[in-house]
């Protein structure tokens, strides 16, 4: 969860859905990084063809994901979209007693960490033909301690301050930056 002011609270069942779905929520992803683009620069971006484009974006639409940016077209025919919130939050509580939307969110945050997945093994791909200091700077960990529920809450809340603070730094391109990801989970283990 995120105190975002420009984050898309998540509670529908039908938008999570919407998500659930790996090219959408790719297109939503580029919009979000990249800006506003035509149906076809995220054809060209994604690989897919033009008509599923637009039929994804419509239901990116149809759930407050996307709104069209017609000023940018420099005719009639270009069609150009924008992401209508930066980020998009869930609270996993809200959703624990409708098993509607407990289904929906699972299937959507399978698709994101499915999402994520992938994403990590093509940065690994890419490695190679980066610079060494930008390897260097890179860092990919994960730990585990013995926690109290307070503490618990607190490593989060620290973690969203990081990500809050370097997501205000970065918003922009400026010179000498690069695109950068992060991407963070806590959750309790399960008993063994």
């Amino acid at each position: 969860m995120t105190g975002h002011e420009n984050s898309f609270d998540l509670r529908d069942a039908g938008a999570m859905r919407a998500l659930a779905h790996p090219l959408r929520l790719r297109v939503l992803g580029l919009l979000r990084m990249n800006g506003p683009q035509s149906t076809g620069m995220l054809a060209e971006a994604t690989g897919a063809a033009s008509g599923s484009i637009s039929y994804h974006l419509a239901t990116l639409a149809k759930h407050g994901f996307v709104e069209p940016a017609p000023e940018l077209g420099r005719d009639g025919r270009e069609r150009w979209w924008r992401a209508a919130h930066e980020m998009t939050s869930l609270d996993a509580e809200s959703y624990l007693d409708d098993p509607d939307r407990r289904e929906a969110a699972e299937a959507m945050r399978r698709t994101v960490l499915d999402s994520y997945h992938r994403e990590l093994l093509e940065a690994l791909d890419a490695e190679m033909s980066l610079e060494p200091e930008w390897i260097a700077a890179s860092d990919s960990s994960d730990g585990g301690a013995q926690l109290t529920l307070d503490e618990f809450r607190e490593l989060t809340a620290d973690l969203a301050a990081v990500r809050d603070k370097w997501w205000a730094v970065g918003r922009e391109p400026r010179p000498g930056t690069r695109a950068v990801r992060w991407i963070t989970h806590t959750f309790p283990r399960g008993e063994r």
